[in-house]
């Protein structure tokens, strides 16, 4: 008795476990259906953004209001004085928005003077340097530095944060893992002065220096998209689980 009992007990738990994952599963698909639509999205905005004829640098009361989920990747337009001070590389092995740009080296990046006197910062382009030298760097940025403004095409940046496994910089060689462009206007002395550092940085588009070093280019966004095959993934798994439920609801003993 005690074992006829039991066995529409474990029937009934086993079943209740199986609507779980079931109802879990099907949920995490329909997340990972959600998640496409936004990524196609964000995708559409981004290229949108990329291929838009380049507009006036918003106007430093405006600065505040920039946010990466509106203005990432805007195409801009101003005239600056790249500063007389030190300039920063950040490491690079390569570039996930760049087809021009491969193997080691580093971004170059410089404090620009807008004629208000608020600094920009620029990422130049790519300097291909395997072995990190100093003196190579500094070559391809002082020809830059000639005291008389440009006019400068490129691209909206926001900071990032450097994760756990990140080297610390090396302030000695000027050298960074992160494009974390406000801690190296802290460090660099960017700001000093009262010298207002915008809250972005510039991708540099274009002008191309005669000598192609550091090298700007043309940005194109490749955000990675497997959320389809996730979400098949785990239908297909809620379909494993009521599979096998119904295998081994088949196998119990009648009565």
């Amino acid at each position: 008795m005690t074992g006829a009992l039991a066995r529409p007990r474990g029937r009934a738990g086993f079943a209740i476990f199986t609507l779980v994952m079931v109802a879990v599963c099907v949920g995490l698909g329909l997340w990972q259906l959600q998640r496409r639509l936004e990524k196609h999205a964000l995708i559409g905005a981004l290229n949108e953004r990329l291929a838009a004829s380049p507009e006036a640098l918003p106007q430093p009361s405006q600065w505040r209001a920039l946010t990466p989920a509106r203005d990432e990747f805007r195409r801009v337009h101003f005239t600056a004085t790249y500063a007389r001070l030190p300039d920063a590389m950040v490491y690079s092995s390569g570039s996930a928005v760049r087809d021009d740009v491969s193997g080691p080296g580093t971004w170059a990046f410089l404090p620009a003077q807008l004629p208000g006197g608020e600094t920009v910062v620029v990422n130049t382009g790519f300097v291909q340097n395997t072995m990190q030298d100093r003196a190579q760097q500094d070559r391809a940025v002082s020809r830059l530095v000639t005291g008389q403004p440009v006019t400068l095409t490129g691209y909206l940046r926001f900071p990032e944060r450097a994760g756990s496994l990140t080297p610390k910089e090396d302030q000695a060689k000027r050298l960074w893992f992160t494009r974390d462009h406000l801690a190296m206007a802290r460090a660099l002395g960017w700001s000093e002065g009262d010298r207002q550092v915008a809250p972005f940085y510039v991708d540099l588009e274009s002008p191309v220096p005669e000598s192609g070093i550091p090298k700007p280019g043309p940005l194109q966004v490749r955000l990675k998209d497997d959320h389809l095959q996730y979400a098949i993934t785990w239908f297909a798994l809620a379909g494993a689980v009521v599979i096998a439920f119904g295998v081994w609801a088949r196998a119990q003993p009648k009565g």
